[in-house]
This record gives structure tokens, C-alpha cells and sequence, in this order.
């Protein structure tokens, strides 16, 4: 219950026993003046009746005497209350007839005449005797409820004057003191009192206001400026250029390094709206663009750019973080600003270019003796230089099957070097499906013949080409097929298809061999990674090949526009797919 009403209550308590108090003093008093009014009604008028009666009768000279008497008769009449009144004063009426009829000063009919009048006026004295004695009765029982009601609504009233001016005051005294206690610095001071009006309302937004005074008051502030200058210092010496945004987006503190970088000075970024600054700068378009796509920013936002930077490009990291806080007194976390980061990475980059160039170089270096070496163990196997014995043509097919290794080992690492570059050379033309697959099947031929392996060929009639380079997608299949002819056992099936889905060719190949663990499916396409087979325990596969071949695939595919994939649904073996867009 609020104050308002409860104050409303308490007058209207008020207004109610005053009411009753003067609708019981009304009662009675209305009591007593009819009981006053009975008296004089009934038998005061009787009395005056009676003695205007006997006057008459006692002043016979009088001419109007017996006028007189006959006028106050019939009111007597008109007025008998009291027992036997009405008796008597018809005996008077008979008595005054026989006496106006008769001998008008007959003894007799005067003496009877007036003991009749004695009676009436007998009658009229007791009953105002009578009638006195309920008026007092009445008076003392209008005193003793006066008295009795009185005396409770006293009793009520002295309550109430006494606890409802203290529930009033009493919480503004408490009010008083503590904010004096506040004033004197005191903030532990709280407001004990609990109610679910507006004093309990005003005591916990005190209390919550003391205990924020009182954190504030014992965190040190000398000591949290100096680490906000030791932050602003670090901020200041960092490599990294650092740049925050309140809530508003708008701009709190700028390092020199990302100034440099914008072209600005701290002095003309802060306290301006980070947009209105990307309307003339190009830098800060890109910094800003990914907190105004929404109203509610990614909590990290990251991405690579390359920004000139002292007379040479630079490569920067960049990452956008969400500052959220949670106020004193409060559980909910509240966004407080961005900060974005642009870390400089050119170092790194040029260390992987290097580290790219390098392997581009070794690879295109072993290329020509490796083919030397292959065409020197095609000479050899050739009858006219001479017949090889049983163990030679086993050492020279050893060494064919590793310069054969080498040689794939080598184009994969100028593949990944183009990829990571990002030099990839595309011819993309029309390709017929069906000629990528038979490319393929007869790149690998002599593996699944060695292998007796079952090579099904799914190519229905009437495919449309797709737009593709021919050499970058024979590769991938081929890939697939490779992997496909490695991972399954003696006599399996593979299975290789097309099919138009969704404006795509969809290419897919199918083995049923031990298939890829859960936990790997999703890193199959990663570089370097080498995913353990279906019963399997991870370190116990002797896994070959570097790791290359997918993720080489995936950059293959996705710069032609395309999808690549698994399809996770296949549990018995592994079922690789990609797609190409229908010309």
C-alpha cells in the first residue's frame, strides 16, 4: 500500500468516528426532545386545559365563564394521552351537560364537576412525573454510550496520534540522519526500516546510493588515475595501433600508431563520431563498417588489410572487440564501447612469402631431375640397352615409385605455393563434364587395376558443361579418386558420378572403405592436416601423403566459383563432392 493511501485510510478512520460519534449524540438527543416534547404535548396543554377549566368554574359572574369552559372542554378532549384520562374527561362533558341544562349553580353538579377536573389534572402530573423519570433515564443512558464510545475513540484516537505521526516521521528522521552520515563521509550508513511503500522505495535507492558512494569512496582515486595514465602511456607506446569508441561510436583515445596510419591527429579524432570521420576516410570506412551493419556489433570482428604505410605496403591484422560492462549494483552487462586493433603483421607476411617463394623454388628445381631420373628408369626397362635381371627391375621399380611420390610431392607444394600466394591461374572455359571424368578414370587407371578395385561410373546423358578451368578440375578429381583408390581394400567399390543440382554439376566420388572419424570430418580441407580413419585409434594410422591434396582442392574449386565438400551422411566409407556452375 502506498503512503498516499495509507494516509487516506487513517482520515478516513478520523472522518468515520466522528461520525459515529455524532450520529450517537444525535440519536439520543433526538430521544430527549421527544420524550421533552411528549411532556409538554400531552400533558402540560392538559394541565393549562384543566386550570382554565376550574377558573371558569370558580368565576360564575363572569358572563364568558361558562364559554370559556366549553372552548378549553373540547381541546381536553382533543388531548386525552394518559389511562383513564378519557373516562374523566367524559365524565366533565356529562356533568357540564346536565349542569347547562339544568340549575346552573347546583352544588352537586359543580362539586362532581371538579373532582372530575381533579383527576384529569392527577392524571397528567403523574405522567409528567412519570415521563421525567424515562427523559432522565434516557439522558443517563445517552451519557454512559457517550461515555463508553467516547472513551474507545479517545483510546483509538490517542493510538493513532501517537504510532501514525512516528510511521510519518520516524523514516524521515532515519532519512535525516543518514543522509547527515553520508554528508559526514559516513558511507556505510544504511536504512534499516523495511516497507513496500514509498519509504521502501526511497530507503533501497538510498542504500544502493551509499554502497556506490562507499565503493567509490575505498577504491583509491589517486591510485586509479595513475593506472589510467599507466594505461594511457601503454596504450600511447604500443606497435599495435589502438583506437576506442564509446557505445555512441564515438571516438575516446587514439594511438599515434593508428593516426599515422589514418592521417589525423588524436586531437582532431576525439570526441567525433566515428562515422562522420569515415565519410572523408577511407581507413576509417573500412575500421567502422562492420559496427554500423547492425545496431549490435559481433563481440570480435577480425579481418586482413593492406595499408600503405612509410613509402611501402604493410599488411595489418584487424580485430574489433566488445567492451561490456556491469555496473556497481546492477547484474546486467552493458555494452560500453569498441576497440579495434590493427596489429602489424608485415613481417610475418614477408616471412611467408619467403617461406612460399622457397618452396616454390625447390619444388620447380626438383621437377627436372626427377624427370631425368624417370626418363633414365624408362631407358633402363628398355630391352635394346640391355636385359635386366630380377632384382634390377625390382630396385629400378622402387625407384620409379619414389621418383613417382617425389614427383607428386612436388607439384602439390607449387599448387600450395600459387594458392598461398594467390597467383592462381585460371583458364575457365566451357568443360564438359563427362571429359573431366574420364580424364580422371584414366589418370588413375593402372592403380585400380593393380588393386582390383570395382570402378562404377554414374554419368547420365545430356549433362551441360560447366564453366571451369579443365586442367584445375581434372586435378581435383583425380585427387579424390587417388584418395579414394588409397583408403579402400582389395575388390571394393568406388563410385563415380554427376548430376545437375541447383544450377551446379555436382562431381562425387564414393569408396567404401574405412571412412573418416567424426572429430575429423570438419578439418578435412584444413593444410597439413591428415585425418585418421574409422576404426582407427588416432597416432596408430600410418597415414601417407603431406596433408595438401584437399585443402589445395578447396582453393582450386572456390576460385572457380564452386562448392567443394564430404558429405557427412555416409558412414560406410567417405563420399567427397564438388560443384561447378552449369555455363
Amino acid at each position: 500500500m502506498t503512503l498516499k493511501a495509507k494516509v487516506s485510510s487513517a482520515l478516513f478512520f478520523l472522518f468515520m468516528i466522528i461520525l459515529l460519534l455524532s450520529g450517537l449524540s444525535a440519536y439520543y438527543l433526538d430521544r430527549l426532545a421527544d420524550d421533552s416534547q411528549a411532556i409538554l404535548t400531552d400533558n402540560y396543554v392538559s394541565l393549562e386545559f384543566v386550570s382554565n377549566m376550574q377558573k371558569a368554574i370558580a368565576d360564575r359572574t363572569d358572563p364568558d365563564a361558562m364559554s370559556n369552559f366549553e372552548t378549553n372542554l373540547k381541546k381536553q378532549e382533543q388531548n386525552t394521552t394518559e389511562v383513564g384520562e378519557k373516562e374523566a374527561t367524559q365524565a366533565v362533558r356529562q356533568e357540564f351537560n346536565r349542569l347547562r341544562s339544568g340549575q346552573p349553580t347546583d352544588p352537586a353538579t359543580l362539586s362532581r364537576i371538579q373532582q372530575n377536573l381533579f383527576r384529569i389534572d392527577d392524571f397528567n402530573r403523574q405522567a409528567i412525573i412519570r415521563k421525567n423519570e424515562t427523559a432522565k433515564q434516557t439522558a443517563k443512558d445517552a451519557l454512559l454510550w457517550l461515555e463508553i464510545v467516547g472513551t474507545l475513540c479517545v483510546l483509538i484516537l490517542l493510538s493513532f496520534i501517537i504510532n501514525f505521526p512516528g510511521y510519518i516521521a520516524n523514516p524521515l528522521h532515519e532519512l535525516t540522519r543518514g543522509i547527515k552520515q553520508i554528508a559526514s563521509r559516513n558511507f556505510e550508513e544504511r536504512l534499516h526500516f523495511r516497507s513496500s511503500d514509498e519509504y521502501g522505495e526511497l530507503a533501497r535507492s538510498f542504500n544502493s546510493m551509499a554502497q556506490k558512494l562507499d565503493e567509490y569512496e575505498h577504491s583509491s582515486l589517486a591510485r586509479v588515475l595513475f593506472e589510467k595514465r599507466r594505461i594511457d602511456t601503454l596504450i600511447q607506446i604500443m606497435s599495435e595501433g589502438i583506437i576506442g569508441l564509446d557505445e555512441n561510436r564515438r571516438v575516446l583515445f587514439a594511438n599515434p600508431v593508428i593516426c599515422r596510419l589514418l592521417g589525423t591527429t588524436e586531437h582532431q579524432l576525439t570526441g567525433k563520431y566515428a562515422p562522420d570521420v569515415a565519410a572523408s576516410n577511407d581507413l576509417m570506412r573500412t575500421l567502422v563498417q562492420p559496427l554500423m551493419a547492425s545496431a549490435l556489433a559481433p563481440a570480435e570482428d577480425s579481418g586482413l588489410l593492406k595499408i600503405y604505410d612509410e613509402g611501402r605496403e604493410s599488411y595489418f591484422n584487424k580485430r574489433i572487440h566488445t567492451v561490456d560492462v556491469t555496473r556497481t549494483g546492477e547484474e546486467q552487462a552493458q555494452l560500453a564501447g569498441y576497440v579495434i586493433v590493427l596489429e602489424n603483421i608485415t613481417s610475418y607476411k614477408e616471412l611467408d612469402l619467403a617461406k612460399t617463394n622457397f618452396i616454390a623454388t625447390v619444388s620447380h628445381e626438383l621437377k627436372t631431375p626427377l624427370s631425368s631420373i624417370k626418363m633414365s628408369l624408362t631407358l633402363l626397362n628398355d630391352n635394346r640397352i640391355g636385359q635386366l635381371n630380377d632384382e634390377q627391375k625390382l630396385l629400378v621399380g622402387n625407384v620409379r615409385d619414389d621418383a613417382d611420390r617425389l614427383l607428386n610431392l612436388t607439384s602439390e607444394l607449387l599448387n600450395m605455393a600459387q594458392v598461398e600466394s594467390g597467383q592462381i591461374q585460371l583458364n575457365l572455359q566451357p568443360v564438359v563434364p563427362a571429359e573431366v571424368i574420364h580424364y580422371a578414370i584414366s589418370a588413375l587407371q593402372t592403380q585400380v587395376d593393380q588393386k582390383r578395385l570395382n570402378l562404377q561410373v554414374h554419368i547420365p546423358t545430356g549433362l551441360p558443361p560447366v564453366l571451369a578451368d579443365p586442367d584445375k578440375a581434372s586435378w581435383v578429381l583425380i585427387n579424390f579418386l587417388s584418395n579414394a583408390v588409397r583408403h579402400s581394400p582389395g575388390e571394393a567399390l568406388i563410385e563415380v558420378s554427376a548430376q545437375v543440382r541447383d544450377g551446379y554439376v555436382e562431381f562425387r566420388v564414393r569408396d567404401h572403405g574405412a571412412g573418416i572419424r567424426p572429430e575429423h570430418q570438419l578439418r578435412v580441407f584444413d593444410r597439413y592436416f591428415k585425418a585418421s580413419a574409422m576404426g582407427h585409434a588416432q597416432g596408430n594410422e600410418q597415414t601417407s601423403g603431406t596433408g595438401l591434396g584437399l585443402a589445395i582442392s578447396s582453393e582450386f574449386i572456390q576460385s572457380m566459383n564452386g562448392q567443394i565438400g564430404l558429405d557427412t551422411s555416409v558412414i560406410d566409407g567417405a563420399s567427397f563432392y564438388f560443384r561447378l556452375a552449369v555455363v
